[in-house]
């Protein structure tokens, strides 16, 4: 497998330490079949510089536009993204903000909101003025109204397998597909936090099922796959373990070489990620972290 540091059509995978600006330049135009990202958030995070909001807007309208640029008719792009949260502890849901941005080229380049899909996790910052955060969104938008999606290839096991039609032509015929029911729009597994499998010292960063998921859905084996804000490399793990090419950047050095070594361990097939098909851990009772403390059966309630 061909690693480079620097773009090129010949690279089966491409890590850039760049502005992602300088990497989507040197892709030719309709060239990418899937764009998957999550950009930051600009609330001041190790990885970026804080912006007024109206800035950051522009910097992401720039970046946008050059991903329109080199999907291919047919391509997607998915938009992974949470709130901005300001001074004042007030909220700006990203995915409202940025979806006029995509809106601008529905137009000219057939630009086409097909989800708004929300992924729910269980763990991340206690609140205490407002609802603790537990979900994100990603805005899938394909380029053209004839685009590539094999549900087949995402479906997941049938919550009723044996369940049966009770009218109509198929009465009494087992009424699911043999492979599995369509994922929906609300997906729910593990952020890498804690002790997560996937844990490194990026402090935001995606897990590998969710890539996986859309790479799976939305592109073909040795099509290509760009992650212009890739961190440490999770969408290219995910490439790289389905048979995609892929090519991203990151500005920070240190989670290049991480996305490095990941890939590295994906290719030699000892690369540790949770498994797509693994369920939500469910805690098992009776044990010392799930007994209620005597003092909390103390406390009264202020219902």
């Amino acid at each position: 497998m061909k690693i480079g540091s620097r773009y090129s059509p010949e690279n089966d995978v491409t890590l850039v330490t760049s502005d992602c600006l300088k990497l989507l330049r040197k892709i030719p135009d309709g060239s990418v079949r899937l764009v998957i990202t999550s950009p930051p958030y600009n609330l001041g995070k190790a990885y970026e510089r804080k912006q007024k909001l109206s800035e950051y807007v522009l910097l992401q309208k720039a970046v946008i536009t050059e991903c329109i640029r080199i999907t291919k008719k047919g391509g997607s792009i998915c938009w992974q993204v949470g709130n901005h949260i300001d001074a004042n502890g007030q909220i700006t849901p990203l995915d409202i903000l940025l979806h006029s941005l995509f809106t601008e080229h529905e137009e000219a380049e057939s630009i086409r909101l097909r989800n708004r899909i929300v992924w729910h996790f269980e763990h991340g910052l206690h609140c205490m003025q407002r609802f603790s955060g537990r979900y994100e969104t990603i805005l899938w938008y394909t380029k053209g109204d004839k685009y590539a999606f094999n549900l087949d290839a995402v479906r997941v096991p049938q919550k009723y397998p044996g369940k049966r039609a009770y009218r109509g032509p198929r009465k009494g015929k087992f009424s699911g597909n043999p492979l599995g029911k369509n994922p929906g729009d609300l997906w729910i597994f593990p952020n890498v936090k804690g002790n997560h499998v996937e844990k490194t010292e990026h402090p935001c960063q995606f897990p590998v099922e969710l890539p996986m998921r859309l790479i799976r859905a939305l592109t073909k084996r040795g099509e290509l796959v760009v992650d212009p804000y890739m961190g440490v490399g999770s969408s290219a793990v995910a490439a790289v373990l389905t048979g995609r090419r892929f090519a991203g950047a990151d500005i920070k050095s240190k989670y290049v070489k991480i996305s490095r070594n990941r890939v590295k361990e994906s290719v030699s097939g000892v690369i540790k990620y949770r498994d797509p098909l693994t369920p939500v851990h469910v805690p098992r009772p009776n044990t010392p972290l799930t007994t209620v403390p005597a003092h909390f059966k103390k406390m009264k309630s202020r219902r």
